[in-house]
């Protein structure tokens, strides 16, 4: 049987980022602590993991600090140099909440849902047969109580924003028929920084998510 091909696409909370008091700079995870790298260890052979995470990305914003975090801007390009793949999960929403994006929750459902169309999209890729994959929604969880004062400035009513993105995303993933996973629902955001994973986070969570993808692929005839 062909091995199933899965590109995770999200910011540093896929980049395996390493929660610190001070905020940054920081290190990754290991490939064996990150909830990617364990995803590829539950679901066991047959299953290809293709990790792109970047810190700081957002749905389909251009930020002013750095000209490559906007991830519309960039996912068709990945998809077509990933292909073939089986299914894509998307979660990213947490950076469109900062405070000088003036952005909604809705808003960022809204370039969530411009990915999801360029996922639609990619059939075909760049001269090659190959059908659109599967799409995997994953809301973030909510961020939680900041410590370092520029963060708190940063994300100011960010969590407040962070707490709608579970119903939203799935209402959207609904309307747009793809898979959906509340991340919120399994897991809080206990990263020391309040707004990234810890270890624990990444092991929980790739459980779930690897029984979501089982299911996923199960469905399919």
């Amino acid at each position: 049987m062909p091995e199933k091909r899965i590109m995770c696409f999200g910011d540093s909370l896929t980049w395996g980022w390493v929660p610190v008091i001070e905020g940054a700079p920081t290190s990754r995870y290991p490939a064996d602590v990150r909830w990617t790298g364990l995803l590829k260890k539950n679901l066991g052979e047959g299953h290809v993991i293709i990790e792109e995470g970047l810190g700081g990305r957002t749905t389909s914003l251009d930020d002013p600090t750095d000209p490559r975090l906007n991830g519309s801007a960039y996912l068709p390009s990945a998809l077509a140099s990933h292909l073939p793949l089986d299914l894509v999960i998307l979660m990213l929403g947490t950076n469109d909440t900062k405070a000088y994006f003036h952005r909604s929750a809705f808003e960022t459902t809204v370039g969530m849902s411009k990915l999801v169309g360029q996922v639609f999209s990619c059939a075909g890729g760049v001269g090659t047969v190959y059908p659109a994959p599967q799409v995997l929604i994953i809301a973030p969880p909510p961020l939680t109580s900041m410590p370092h004062a520029y963060f708190q400035s940063l994300f100011n009513g960010a969590h407040e924003k962070t707490l709608q993105f579970g119903k939203l995303y799935a209402d959207l993933a609904d309307f747009m028929k793809v898979h959906f996973l509340d991340a919120g629902q399994v897991i809080s955001t206990d990263g020391i920084d309040g707004i990234h994973f810890s270890e624990d986070n990444n092991l929980v969570l790739s459980k779930a998510v690897a029984g979501k993808v089982r299911s996923i692929f199960e469905a399919i005839p």
